[in-house]
């Protein structure tokens, strides 16, 4: 089972993004639409991957990521979601340590690609 930590502060796209990690099947996904909600989510749950919105209420994703990763033991992939167009924002999420860039809403199939590459090999 992969652990998810999806950042969002809209629900439409939280609920959407559960939905389509429920589709693709062994994932457990925890939700926070803040970066404080996030940063204290971490203190006691350890996620496999970072799905992170660029513009948060109390931030944003470029200075989240960097934020989450040193409070947690591992360096887990992170992919920056946005509304925004992904290829202006593709050079500068690289930059800020994430691993790719996904457009809102999500589609299946990458979703289902970062689950299958953060599984242990044992399942």
């Amino acid at each position: 089972m992969v652990r998810v930590l999806y950042v969002d502060d809209d629900r439409i796209n939280s609920l959407l993004f559960v939905e389509t990690c429920r589709v693709a099947g062994g994932a457990e996904v925890e939700t926070a639409a803040t970066a404080g909600e996030a940063l204290e989510l971490v203190q006691t749950w350890a996620p496999d991957l970072l799905v992170i919105d660029l513009h948060l209420p109390d931030g944003n994703g470029y200075e989240l990521l960097p934020a989450l990763r040193n409070r947690l033991a591992t360096q887990p992939p992170a992919y920056l979601c946005t509304a925004d167009e992904a290829p202006l924002v593709e050079q500068p999420a690289r930059a800020a340590g994430f691993d790719g860039c996904w457009p809102k809403p999500v589609h299946l199939p990458e979703v289902m690609a970062a689950l299958a590459r953060c599984r242990p090999a044992a399942e």
